[in-house]
């Protein structure tokens, strides 16, 4: 016989233990997008503390729509590497072409990233950041609905040594940072230069050079890094994005260890 009390009781209690183990982090991933999620896959492999915060109820960002709704992706040989130690399936299509399915994909990087040790927080949305004498040493987080419903409901705090942008196109995270502290980021520029349009060619490789930290405690990923230092997208070839979560994971290994 079920008895919701309990089933209410262990939702309750194991969520509430699983925040309070992350309310301090070696690292904060923000968005579980692909570059995201390859990152808590790699960072918590080396045993590094890792907390994901996704804004949607899924993640997996742009991924899962594929192109157009055609949900499968297109890799090249660098991206399929990642994929194959990861054990998802890309299929050759001519030379220097793979395809996935992008359902594959994401439940892939999702599983691994959690079965590394990764904490998925989902529902959840980065609406500030901690600084502390010119550095970032956390976020600052509520529940997406509080956000989506306009209500004013205060925010709760999560300390980390280091924190990635992995939010996309619209680079929230340093956005916040830009707009409220109006400190000089490492870009030309020293604020967010933009994203330009479609150039999947220049753009796959952008996106790997474009990793990197981009004020101090701070690191851009994936689509983020391009939006940060004012490149290109690409469009439905993800494997610029695998190979940034890879890279943004591994500078992040060598700070630490």
């Amino acid at each position: 016989m079920i008895n919701e009390k309990i089933v209410t009781k262990a939702i309750i209690e194991s969520y509430t233990k699983k925040l309070l183990s992350s309310l301090e982090l070696d690292v904060a991933v923000c968005g579980a997008g692909p570059s995201g999620l390859v990152a808590a896959h790699y960072l918590a492999k080396e045993g590094l503390k890792v907390g994901v915060f996704e804004r949607k109820l899924s993640i997996g960002g742009g991924m899962w729509g594929g192109g157009m709704m055609f949900n499968e992706i297109v890799v090249q040989e660098e991206g399929k590497g990642i994929l194959d130690e990861l054990d998802i399936t890309a299929r050759p299509y001519t030379k220097g072409y793979y395809v996935a399915d992008a359902i594959e994909c994401v439940s892939g990087l999702c599983l691994k990233a959690v079965k590394a040790g990764a904490k998925i927080f989902n529902l959840v949305s980065v609406e500030d950041l901690v600084v502390r004498q010119d550095k970032v040493a956390g976020i600052v987080i509520n529940w997406t609905a509080v956000e989506m419903a306009g209500l004013h409901v205060d925010p709760l705090t999560v300390f980390s040594t280091f924190v990635v942008d992995s939010t996309g196109h619209p680079v929230e995270v340093v956005r916040v940072l830009e707009r409220k502290m109006n400190v000089q980021l490492l870009t030309p520029s020293g604020k967010i230069e933009g994203e330009k349009s479609l150039w999947s060619n220049v753009a796959e490789t952008k996106t790997l050079e474009n990793t990197a930290e981009v004020f101090p405690g701070l690191y851009v990923a994936g689509m983020s890094a391009n939006a940060t230092f004012g490149s290109y997208r690409m469009g439905p070839i993800f494997g610029g994005m695998l190979l940034s979560g890879k890279k943004v994971a591994d500078l992040i290994i060598q700070r630490i260890k």
